[in-house]
């Protein structure tokens, strides 16, 4: 036998018997792992295996009373309507009675998915406790705020079934899907198969709040009805959280990324994370014109749901949580009221940012008035006519100067112009309007046309504006001298209601133009300029490097 076949069947025999030893000794080793492995899972916490209490109708019922009983100067339970079952649906009114509601901002705090998903009703239940203790940001809110809770919407969902529907399987987080809604008008179809949804629309109605915020939770809607048992057994359910938006409706979410991130922060601060959708994913938002590559898009839809409804009517922000652990709904929603006691940022006035109502390449439309009740007034007002307001600005902009031109009727968007001298021709003999210092500005400047965004005719939403007008501008300065402020060619002085003021946040001095009812109500052109010394010098251009020049110019030569 060759040397070389010796080596090879010694190595066919180390194989083979390295077989039998494994075969032997195989069963052995993954028996003891198997033993290890149930020692290791023995010493986690099995949180499944613990009941939580299940919060029952009339102790949900009580409590509520015992609150209004205990807190008489905090809290109102006033009932909002009541379900095809007879079951009533109340609501809290949170607030600090001895202080003028005129003063306050209006937060509404919903759990719309509070049947399965109850997490969500029970981090409201937690808010509710904290709202209305001594603790100072309590207090602060309390005199800041006044604050709509409905813990339970579908009560016959969260005592009775665990399903998102009600009796008849209309879920009032969605109003049944877009079917069940009017698109054009935003009125809901069926009242008569959802109450839930109605009461939560009266109340959006009658306080147009300004902030929605909807709180979600894990569920228990993925087990089937003959899997849920007593209902009382904690299956250890948790969940990424997230904050602002849900998965299913990327629209859902305030209109500022900030707010959603200031609010993450306070619960990141408390020790909890949050998924943040399409940023977290590395993906685009959807769009119909991209339908193409929908498969490398985020898989969020816009879709209308109940929420939206204040926002299409009143301009009121919305957003939602999703809330796996109730300390962290708690911490975000303790910030989201911080954010409405504080001044956000670009903002004049202390509260939530929801007054700015139409806008056009940095200019915008705002609501007017020095306390929240009268801005609440004017932006809703304003909310519903902006798509028929036409907009102008001097372009290309120029440093030093900033001009912004608004119509608010089908008669004053005739009389905009992109050409600059068929503009100063219209403006000729206009009652209230300076055309003499207007020309002088305009032509002081080096543009040479008008940009205009035009508005959709509308004749019959031609009548005055009764709760008066704002118009912000942005200076792109810290500290600019305004030398010239006007409207419709008259000077400004400063004032919070007729007049201007200027502040300076966020990188820009802003000026906010302020015209109070008895003018807005006579007035549909509104024509603003703002002459401005920067006080400092940014250059402009770029030269090549000197060695450049220099051979060019020996090129040249």
């Amino acid at each position: 036998m060759t040397q070389r076949n010796q080596r090879s069947e010694h190595a066919t025999f180390s194989f083979l018997w390295i077989l039998v030893v494994t075969f032997l000794i195989s069963p052995a080793l993954q028996a003891e792992e198997q033993v290890d492995l149930k020692k290791k899972l023995a010493n986690l916490p099995q949180p499944w295996q613990e009941t939580l209490h299940r919060l029952t109708l009339k102790e949900y019922t009580e409590t509520l009373k015992y609150w209004e009983e205990t807190y008489p100067d905090r809290v109102q339970v006033d009932r909002i309507g009541v379900t095809l079952e007879g079951i009533p649906l109340p609501m809290l009114k949170i607030t600090d009675q001895k202080t003028d509601d005129k003063l306050k901002q209006v937060c509404l705090v919903t759990a719309l998915h509070g049947g399965p998903e109850r997490s969500g009703t029970t981090a409201v239940m937690h808010f509710i406790e904290w709202v209305l203790s001594d603790a100072p940001e309590a207090v602060a809110t309390r005199k800041n705020q006044l604050l709509l809770i409905i813990p339970i919407i579908n009560p016959f969902a969260y005592f009775e079934t665990d399903r998102f529907g009600n009796s008849q399987k209309i879920d009032p987080y969605t109003g049944g899907g877009t079917a069940n809604w009017d698109l054009k008008t935003f009125e809901f179809k069926h009242p008569e198969k959802a109450p839930e949804v109605m009461a939560v629309l009266s109340v959006i109605d009658q306080f147009r709040p300004d902030v929605h915020v909807d709180v979600h939770g894990t569920g228990l809607q993925e087990y089937a009805p003959v899997q849920l048992g007593s209902r009382e057994r904690y299956r250890g359910q948790t969940m990424f959280e997230v904050t602002g938006s849900a998965y299913s409706n990327m629209s859902l979410r305030p209109w500022d990324w900030r707010i959603t991130e200031t609010i993450n922060a306070a619960g990141i601060k408390a020790g909890f994370g949050y998924d943040r959708f399409e940023a977290d994913a590395q993906r685009l938002y959807w769009g119909s014109s991209l339908t193409a590559m929908a498969n490398r898009l985020w898989l969020g839809r816009p879709n209308f749901y109940t929420a939206h409804y204040g926002y299409a009517r009143y301009h009121t922000m919305v957003m939602a949580l999703e809330v796996g652990w109730e300390q962290s709904g708690l911490a975000r929603l303790q910030a989201l009221m911080n954010i409405g006691n504080d001044r956000w940022n670009g903002e004049y006035f202390t509260g939530y940012p929801v007054n700015r109502v139409q806008g056009y390449i940095g200019h915008f439309v705002t609501a007017w008035g020095t306390t929240p009740q009268t801005r609440r007034q004017s932006r809703s007002e304003l909310w519903k006519r902006q798509p028929y307001f036409s907009q102008s600005i001097l372009y290309p902009q120029t440093d030093g100067r900033d001009i912004y031109l608004i119509a608010t009727s089908n008669k004053a968007a005739a009389l905009l112009s992109a050409d600059i001298p068929e503009f100063l021709d219209n403006m000729k003999n206009i009652p209230n309007i300076d055309q003499e210092s207007l020309k002088t500005i305009i032509e002081a400047g080096p543009e040479i046309k008008f940009a205009i965004s035009k508005g959709h005719s509308a004749p019959e939403l031609e009548q005055p504006i009764e709760n008066g007008i704002s118009f912000q501008l942005r200076i792109p300065y810290r500290d600019p001298e305004l030398v010239d402020i006007r409207l419709n060619g008259h000077l400004l002085k400063k004032s919070a209601t007729d007049g201007y003021l200027a502040w300076y946040a966020d990188g820009f001095t802003h000026v906010q133009v302020n015209v109070p009812p008895e003018k807005s109500k006579a007035n549909d052109l509104y024509l603003i300029t703002c002459l401005y010394n920067p006080k400092q010098t940014r250059t402009y251009g770029w030269k090549p490097p000197q060695s450049v020049m220099e051979r060019i110019k020996d090129t040249n030569e």
